[in-house]
């Protein structure tokens, strides 16, 4: 839809016209997964796609929430905007953020109209939910002059993810949304929320995101993930009691304890991350460095380590990465964002692309039944006023 096409719902939704129109991004991950709750290194940027907000403030004490994507209207009194919901509501990403501007101590002396509209593919595991929760942070930041910076946005957004959808989602995801930049990857230090903007120059090739069309719905699994990766960290802590996160062991140091955790999946799982967290700084000095044949084969590695360790990838997925490897012209594939299904993320060459899409398709029917969707992404903006 287009910016007018959204003003005009908007209007016939509620009558009259919105005060302000906002716009947070999608995000692909080019490496560096589940790393972001265990304290570790990622590497995302903002795609060109997104979710907008339409708002306009409303003179009752009613929030008025509702999506052109979704068939219901939502309305919440403001006295019960912190009272999540059934589970799977979508107005809860919004009502969380809600939440933690008023844990915050924002006052909200009036209700508002909102209505949302997103073009991120639902399911893909490119951040629809992040982009949801971020573009309502900076709607509500400016709506209340509340003065919050791109992180803290992120952060309210994250506790929105948590308390409100119930997953235990890391930093990332916000924090690509609310920061992201065009032509940028985002070097973020998850522990730290330490950054660096790296210029992506990659000559005469493109980023191509590969969308299983078996959509991810995280929740169980992912929880899963973390609990796992947290019991690893216990059992770490009887020889080094000090530990407070994975990302803190460099490879060397894990293979000189690892012997602490007696639990076997728990230490597949904190093998990848350990390794996630070395492949992710290595790839960027190799970005840096014009190196763009390395930065593809820790990649293919990132993507064998979600697979056999981790276990988050699945026939889908391990399809759409594995045919990928075969063509001439592919610098390195891997999926992105969560797993359970959603997308890969490739390097191809220009050359290559229309091959790309041909022949891992066709292959990818064949073996699965399903229709892949492919996107050359284009790196923009995080969150911003229209």
């Amino acid at each position: 839809m287009t910016v007018q096409e959204l003003q005009k719902a908007f209007v016939d939704a509620y009558g009259k016209k919105e005060d302000a129109i906002y716009f947070s991004p999608g995000r692909v991950n080019l490496i560096g997964e589940h790393t972001d709750y265990n304290g570790g290194y990622v590497f995302p940027c903002a795609l060109s796609f997104g979710t907008y907000l339409l708002i306009r403030k409303n003179g009752t004490k009613e929030v008025n929430f509702r999506s052109v994507n979704e068939p219901e209207v939502i309305k919440v009194s403001l006295d019960k905007i912190t009272e999540p919901l059934a589970k799977g509501t979508w107005a809860n990403y919004l009502m969380g953020v809600f939440t933690q501007f008023i844990k915050r101590g924002v006052e909200f002396k009036e209700g508002y109209d909102i209505l949302i509209w997103g073009n991120v593919p639902l399911g893909a595991g490119l951040s629809s939910s992040a982009a949801l929760e971020v573009v309502t942070a900076f709607a509500l930041n400016d709506q209340m002059g509340t003065g919050y910076d791109r992180t803290e946005l992120a952060k309210i957004g994250q506790k929105a993810e948590h308390e409100f959808a119930y997953v235990m989602c890391g930093i990332m995801d916000q924090f690509a949304s609310a920061q992201g930049k065009k032509d940028h990857a985002i070097f973020l230090n998850c522990d730290t929320l330490e950054f660096e903007l790296v210029p992506v120059k990659l000559n005469g090739i493109k980023v191509v995101i590969s969308n299983t069309h078996s959509p991810h719905k995280l929740g169980d699994e992912y929880n899963d993930r973390v609990r796992e990766c947290q019991l690893a960290v216990e059992q770490l802590r009887t020889v080094r009691p000090n530990l407070n996160n994975l990302a803190e062991l460099t490879q060397a140091e894990f293979d000189e304890i690892k012997g602490a955790i007696t639990d076997p999946i728990a230490l597949k799982r904190a093998r990848h991350v350990v390794g996630e967290v070395q492949r992710t700084v290595d790839a960027v000095k190799y970005l840096k460095a014009g190196d763009i044949e390395t930065f593809g084969k820790l990649m293919n590695a990132s993507h064998d380590s979600l697979r056999d360790d981790y276990e988050v990838t699945g026939k889908f997925l391990d399809t759409l990465a594995e045919e990928a490897w075969k063509i001439d012209g592919v610098i390195g594939s891997r999926m992105t964002g969560g797993g359970f299904g959603g997308c890969t993320v490739s390097l191809v060459k220009n050359e290559a692309i229309d091959t790309f899409k041909e022949k891992v398709g066709k292959a990818y029917k064949e073996k699965t039944g399903l229709e892949a969707d492919f996107y050359i992404a284009e790196i923009g903006d995080g969150a911003k006023k229209i």
